[in-house]
């Protein structure tokens, strides 16, 4: 039955919220003392565990066990993140680390996303995931040549997206770091700003003649940066700590964690579920929300980066439904706030933003 959350009184959520808060801590079932002895209830225990039946007939807390006291429901979390999440006032320590990453000379997104991740995870005790986007019309704004030997160099792309891809190419005469220079003028004048489908045949005999003598270059060329945007169109799902999941009792069955494993290397089904996803706002899904079928027992929450209007990469923490969502919340709010002026400007903050929250002593 269907039950609107305007029908919840006060003493009802204060109950949802310490129940929530006691399983988030300590993952066992919460009883009527426990909510007694620490929210300063006026009322009785009897009219506390009257509370707690009417709750769980509406969907928001279950009983396990007969004898045991009750849990909180996916309806029950729903409910806490939309109405009941308080504020975390992130630590001295905490927001130290953050702005160690954010100051951190780092020469591409991905690495940028990767560290994020890392640190997500190391902050929270859950298991973060790095999410680089599909780029259906990803381009290449900058081309770069490294010479290596007389028939061997690099051929570097930065794309829109902030992302660098090379490519070890091998020639069949010899070139000097000379020809190397005037290549990536060419491609610089020719082929930017262009994605793969824009690329057409005038665009390659451009190429070809502005190349002059080293016109036998260009075929090689084209196929290198065709591959180039492949693979930066692709999209990447990145996983840090995943031994952290080991921590919980929800993932002590062994088949479900399997499940869940096989679900992380393949990168699609996250990509599909994050490209559903619309502006910057934080996602959370919880359980059977999510269309990943093996996160019935898992919450997945997420906040996409963006920088000029585009959606540039994305950072998530999973972990157990009764996760804590106000810590994982501030968490990515702090991480992802500055990220994106990383990108474009030589990976140096432009003053000096902190992650915008307020700070407390680590006591």
């Amino acid at each position: 039955m269907d039950h609107d959350k305007s029908e919840l009184s006060e003493r009802k959520k204060q109950i949802l919220k310490a129940i929530v808060h006691a399983h988030i801590e300590g993952g066992e079932p919460v009883g009527s003392k426990y909510v007694l002895e620490n929210q300063h209830l006026t009322c009785s225990s009897a009219t506390i565990r009257n509370e707690m039946a009417e709750l769980e007939n509406m969907g928001y807390l279950e009983q396990p066990h007969a004898s045991a006291g009750r849990v909180p429901t996916e309806r029950g979390y729903r409910f806490y993140v939309d109405s009941l999440v308080e504020h975390y006032v992130m630590t001295a320590n905490e927001i130290a680390q953050i702005n160690r990453l954010l100051h951190a000379k780092m020469s591409e997104l991905d690495q940028i996303l990767v560290e994020a991740s890392n640190l997500a995870a190391n902050l929270t005790n859950y298991t973060a995931i790095a999410i680089k986007p599909r780029a259906s019309s990803v381009s290449i704004n900058k081309f770069e040549t490294i010479y290596l030997e007389p028939d061997h160099y690099i051929l570097v792309a930065v794309s829109s997206t902030g992302s660098v891809k090379s490519k070890h190419l091998q020639t069949k005469q010899p070139i000097t770091p000379e020809t190397l220079a005037n290549l990536s003028d060419v491609l610089n004048m020719v082929l930017t700003n262009l994605s793969a489908d824009q690329i057409t045949l005038p665009h390659m005999m451009k190429l070809e003649a502005l190349l002059g003598n080293d016109a036998h270059l260009a075929s090689d060329l084209i196929k290198a940066v065709y591959d180039l945007l492949n693979e930066l169109d692709e999209g990447e799902v990145k996983v840090s700590g995943l031994d952290r999941l080991l921590q919980y009792p929800e993932y002590s069955d062994v088949a479900q964690l399997q499940a869940l494993l096989g679900t992380l290397e393949n990168k699609e089904e996250f990509l599909d579920l994050f490209s559903k996803s619309e502006g910057d706002d934080v996602s959370v899904l919880i359980g059977s929300e999510s269309e990943v079928k093996v996160m019935n027992n898992s919450a997945l929450v997420f906040k996409p980066i963006t920088k000029d209007g585009k959606t540039i990469g994305a950072i998530g923490i999973l972990g157990p439904r009764r996760m804590d969502y106000a810590k994982v919340l501030a968490t990515l709010e702090g991480l992802t706030g500055n990220i994106a002026d990383l990108i474009g400007s030589n990976n140096q903050l432009t003053g000096g933003k902190g992650n915008g929250g307020e700070q407390k002593d680590d006591g």
